[in-house]
């Protein structure tokens, strides 16, 4: 079954893939000029029916000046978060007949360095970048470069951003652990990163703030901590909140990863989740699902996927100035599973 019947648009550079050859020889070949050997037109030939691809549009391909890539600027992929969103941004960026370049960033340094060099590079058509703020040079640099650039979760006003409404989400979390009889309830949040303004773990605070103003509860800020996003940070406060002699009687953690070290330091203190302790996550991770993980459920796999087109939008609309940048909020759901209980009203009046 070839590419198009797939739902995929082949690309010239899917024809070269096939043909292993080089694009400039498909661009040869498509344009009938000398010096190509008589086998190898042959195989650009072929690859050209077996995908059922217009000459016209690969014409046009080595024309646009453009490379037919877009890349895409993740921090730690290796993070669930980010593979559930990059899964998304994969499969949409390959259904639209472009490839993907990947880069990976570890360190401040190396994303300052993507940031400066790419718009000059041109190596790909445009850019989405991944829950990293770009600063206001770098924001700047691309738009004087006319570089195309999307971010998802992320923000910055000069450049179209999606972003998850990290506070009704939180807000949403907290205020089903009160109705669910909760009044000490823990929170793990995570530390910060990227612009404090618009930033997902102080979003996520300030919607715990909002549930327990709404429901009169005192804020008590020794059942508040901070960690690492990752399983180890959530076991560690895990453990800290756990072995209180005022331990709560539910924890709200920050992302899922943290829920599972929850789950992890609860197993080893013989805690029983829900019996003795609720607990909620947030991301909505496939693994939350086998696990059962009362969960935040953020919409990664739409957000994956919008991001690529928006950035595709702008890619074909670069040459007749763009639009101007969007800020897309996006709403996330609360998903009810095994880790949450009711407490019994008896223990309304020892829990206040």
């Amino acid at each position: 079954m070839n590419d198009q019947r797939q739902g995929k648009v082949p690309s010239v550079h899917d024809v070269a893939r096939i043909a292993d050859v080089s694009i400039g020889t498909v661009s040869r070949v498509i344009n009938d000029s000398p010096g190509v050997k008589p086998a190898t037109r042959q195989r650009v030939l072929a690859a050209i029916d077996e995908l059922d691809y217009s000459p016209n549009l690969i014409a046009r391909s080595m024309t646009s000046k453009r490379t037919g890539s877009i890349g895409v600027i993740v921090p730690f992929f290796t993070r669930p978060f980010f593979m559930e969103v990059l899964r998304a941004v994969e499969v949409t960026i390959t259904q639209a007949g472009r490839e993907l370049v990947l880069y990976n960033v570890q360190t401040n340094d190396q994303c300052d360095s993507y940031f400066r060099k790419l718009p000059k590079q041109r190596k790909v058509d445009g850019l989405l970048v991944i829950s990293i703020f770009p600063d206001d040079a770098a924001a700047a640099g691309f738009k004087h470069a006319g570089m195309p650039v999307v971010l998802v979760d992320a923000y910055h006003p000069l450049l179209t951003s999606l972003v998850v409404d990290n506070i009704e989400g939180a807000y949403q979390a907290v205020k089903s652990l009160i109705e669910h009889g909760h009044r000490r309830i823990g929170f793990i949040n995570g530390i910060i990163e990227g612009d404090f303004r618009f930033n997902r773990a102080n979003d996520r605070l300030i919607g715990l703030h909002r549930a327990f103003g709404e429901a009169a509860l005192l804020f008590e800020p020794e059942l508040v901590l901070t960690a690492e996003w990752d399983r180890q940070g959530g076991r560690r406060a895990a453990l800290q909140l756990l072995t209180r002699a005022d331990r709560p009687t539910a924890i709200f953690a920050a992302s899922d990863m943290h829920a599972i070290g929850v789950l992890e330091a609860a197993r080893s203190l013989n805690i029983a989740v829900p019996t003795d302790l609720s607990l909620i996550g947030y991301d909505g991770i496939e693994l939350s699902e086998i696990m059962e993980l009362s969960t935040v459920q953020q919409p990664m796999k739409y957000m994956g996927e919008l991001g690529v087109q928006k950035l595709i939008a702008q890619i074909e609309g670069s040459a007749d100035g763009g639009s101007p940048p969007e800020l897309i909020r996006l709403q996330p759901s609360l998903m009810m599973r095994r880790t949450i209980t009711t407490l019994p009203p008896l223990n309304e009046a020892t829990n206040t």
